[in-house]
């Protein structure tokens, strides 16, 4: 299959090269030439599969005529090695858990299987000096580098904005060496971001080095994340559970929303969209009033949603052929406070005993503003509570046990490169430290 820029200025590429560049010469995303309807049947048996089988039918769809099928259902399968499960928080609403991954957060997937597939076209081509940039913040810095660590051949840099993650996000990119680099920016995510795509579109930083981006903006990273949504559904099937079904979906840069709107382009037997908000609300505001107005991030305490300008939009916009009357339909979204957001954790926690992180907290919330009559709701769960600590400890009043493979991150000495947010010291960085 070939892929095609959403700024519609560049050629068509292969699929390997969509996802070595990251970003297509026009400064736009790639997207699939088409999406692949799965058959009637495959819905039909998808409550009796497990995850991989589900993951390895959805991967056939999108890479199968460029990747041999062993080695594909090889890559799913090395990806998917921890479960997703659903749970039932109330009547009608439900929870995916995406935090039981490596690194406890739903990027596990994506991440995981971009530097599968990555690694597998580095080998292809017989290349030894690929660098991947990744701008965080939070949650795709740590699933990017411990997805990367130790592939040979790749280099992986992660940028963060300084002050802006939780200490044990932090710890989880910032302690584990070998092929992985932080570069703690003075700045927002925004800041990050930017500075990686300037690198993409800096032809003698691109000539020098072999650069591909790790971010939802590259196809292998935000493609994947749609396994879930069809893993969700089947779940709720064997659980008998009544209704339209409606996902609600804590949304930063957008990647794990367009994600699920590709299952839904697959047939993927759903109704729509809840986008879950925090004050970083632009897309909110492009829904209802059909004007997109991108500005600097806050700070809060969901603190992987505090994006001003998500990359994926552009995504978005493409898929429904710039229509914002055809968007409306399949997604609404709501905006939430810091408080309404540490309120949840409480109730959530006193109420139905299930203990929130702050964006799945978020996503609750959105669910059952958003919910209507006649629809069961799936919100997902995007990253273990113990990855914010202080935060929901605060909420519930009590002290929060961390799991042993999180406590694992911060036995270790962090090790970053600071920077201010300047582009030419960011680049003069890249070179002296590849």
């Amino acid at each position: 299959m070939h892929y095609y820029s959403t700024n519609k200025k560049a050629p068509a590429v292969s699929l390997q090269e969509a996802v070595v560049k990251g970003l297509a010469p026009d400064k736009g995303l790639y997207m699939p030439e088409r999406i692949q309807q799965l058959p009637a049947d495959f819905y039909g048996k998808m409550a009796d599969l497990s995850l991989a089988d589900i993951a390895k039918t959805v991967a056939e769809a999108f890479f199968g005529g460029d990747i041999p099928k062993e080695r594909l259902d090889e890559i799913v399968t090395d990806t998917l090695s921890f479960d997703i499960p659903l749970k039932k928080i109330e009547e009608g609403i439900y929870v995916l858990e995406l935090f039981h991954g490596p690194t406890f957060a739903f990027k596990d997937v994506g991440a995981r299987f971009m530097a599968r597939m990555l690694s597998h076209f580095v080998k292809e081509e017989g290349q030894q000096d690929v660098k991947v940039l990744v701008a965080t913040s939070g949650d795709t810095g740590s699933a990017v580098a411990n997805g990367f660590l130790g592939v040979e051949g790749i280099q992986v840099f992660v940028l963060y904005p300084s002050g802006k993650v939780s200490d044990i996000q932090e710890a989880q990119f910032t302690t584990l060496g070998q092929n992985i680099v932080a570069l703690e920016i003075e700045g927002t995510f925004d800041d990050c971001q930017a500075l990686v795509k300037s690198a993409f579109m800096d032809s003698s930083l691109n000539s020098q080095l072999n650069l591909t981006s790790a971010n939802s903006i590259n196809v292998a990273r935000f493609l994947p994340q749609s396994f879930y949504y069809f893993h969700a559904y089947a779940q709720l099937v064997r659980q008998a559970a009544a209704g339209e079904v409606v996902f609600s979906v804590p949304s930063g840069n957008l990647g794990n929303l367009t994600a699920g709107l590709f299952a839904k382009r697959m047939g993927l037997p759903m109704k729509r969209f809840i986008a879950a908000n925090n004050r970083n609300d632009v897309f909110r505001e492009y829904l209802q009033t059909g004007n997109y107005s991108p500005r600097a991030s806050v700070q809060t305490v969901a603190n992987a949603m505090d994006v001003g300008a998500p990359s994926n939009f552009d995504r978005i916009l493409d898929l429904y052929d710039h229509s914002h009357e055809s968007i409306t339909k399949d997604i609404a979204a709501y905006r939430y406070s810091d408080e309404e957001i540490k309120q949840t954790i409480r109730e959530v926690n006193l109420k139905a005993g299930y203990l929130l992180d702050p964006h799945g907290a978020c996503a609750y919330m959105a669910l059952k503003e958003g919910l209507r009559p006649g629809e069961t709701g799936i919100f997902l769960a995007t990253a273990h509570p113990a990855k914010f600590k202080e935060t929901v400890e605060a909420c519930i009043g009590s002290s929060l046990q961390i799991p042993n493979g999180l406590a694992a991150f911060m036995q270790h000495e962090k090790q970053t490169y600071p920077l201010e947010n300047d582009y030419n010291l960011f680049k003069k960085a890249l070179i002296n430290l590849s």
